[in-house]
């Protein structure tokens, strides 16, 4: 019998590059999106519930008509900017829309929930590279939302016997190779499609925020990862969770870094363009270096990056940006 797993916020970059993966390996998709920031185009129509996670009535008619085995979770609002100037809108819609989800989820009794948490639950890093036993101190709204619903994941674990798994992303990045489905925010605020958009003129210059970092150039250092490494761990997720109780967490990078300008020479590289820039402040909420230690993932999961380069990663997010469709 066939499987149905939900996904919440499938419409967006990371949740429809999940729900095409999950229908490749044969399991029925249902997509919830209020497409407030997710695309219609991404998801196939039959697939779609247009709604929103804060209308629990709406959450309890959908477990009412289908059986999921497993959900996953990936409706959240992402720019740390933003939660730092509007933390009632993000605590409301990353916190109370999650807790709508789990509420819904237990009152039909699914028992398996995949999360989208981040890096930025460690905050300011204490160490070169982060393992899951970094200290969580996040310094901004978005960060702490995400490491407020890791916590209730693990009481719900003891409580409701809820099974979990809560992926720390890095910085997803790419595209899928196929060039059909890519990243396409509104605004755009993550570093390469932002270098890319400068490379094509699209956008007068890039702005690089801070060059006072103690970094070896002075400018952020950050781990990417493919989408569809990222992906590849969620899946992996599903049999995981089968056999092992609790809250489980893992963190998802490649474990290298690159600074901002390293990632402006790789685009010039890939591009074979120039990338105009120019610096600006730092914005508020900023850490200065985020690199993963995956170690966890790779061995409880089997999970390894495939696309382990950051030049195979951005050649796939020019691909998509050559030929947008969305």
């Amino acid at each position: 019998m066939t499987e149905s797993i939900l996904v919440c916020g499938g419409a967006g970059y990371i949740g429809s590059h999940m729900a095409r993966l999950l229908a490749e390996h044969g399991y029925e998709v249902t997509v919830y999106d209020n497409l407030a920031t997710g695309h219609r185009q991404a998801v196939p129509p039959a697939a779609l519930v247009e709604a929103d996670l804060l209308d629990r009535p709406r959450l309890d008619k959908l477990f009412a008509s289908k059986r999921f085995s497993v959900v996953f979770h990936f409706a959240a609002l992402i720019a740390v900017g933003e939660s730092v100037v509007a933390p009632d809108v993000y605590y409301r819609n990353n916190v109370v829309g999650t807790l709508n989800l789990l509420a819904a989820m237990k009152a039909a009794g699914v028992e398996r929930f995949v999360f989208s948490s981040t890096a930025a639950v460690y905050g300011n890093p204490v160490r070169d590279v982060i393992d899951e036993t970094h200290p969580k101190a996040p310094i901004n709204p978005y960060g702490r939302g995400k490491r407020i619903v890791e916590d209730v994941l693990a009481d719900y674990a003891d409580a409701f016997g809820l099974r979990s798994v809560s992926f720390r992303y890095f910085n997803a990045a790419g595209a899928h190779p196929d060039g059909t489905l890519g990243e396409a925010h509104d605004p755009e605020t993550h570093l390469i499609p932002n270098v890319l958009r400068a490379a094509q003129g699209e956008i007068p210059e890039l702005k690089i925020f801070g060059q006072d970092y103690s970094t070896p150039d002075g400018t952020c250092v950050r781990d990417y990862i493919h989408i569809l490494d990222l992906c590849s761990a969620h899946l992996a997720a599903i049999d995981w969770m089968e056999k092992t109780p609790g809250a489980s967490v893992f963190n998802l990078g490649n474990g290298s870094g690159f600074s901002n300008l390293e990632v402006i020479r790789t685009v010039a590289e890939v591009t074979g363009l120039t990338v105009p820039y120019s610096f600006a402040p730092r914005r508020a909420g900023d850490a200065g270096r985020l690199v993963a230690d995956s170690t966890r993932a790779r061995t409880a999961l089997g999970w390894a990056p495939a696309f382990p380069d950051l030049a195979s990663i951005v050649e796939t997010a020019w691909r998509w940006q050559q030929n947008r469709r969305y």
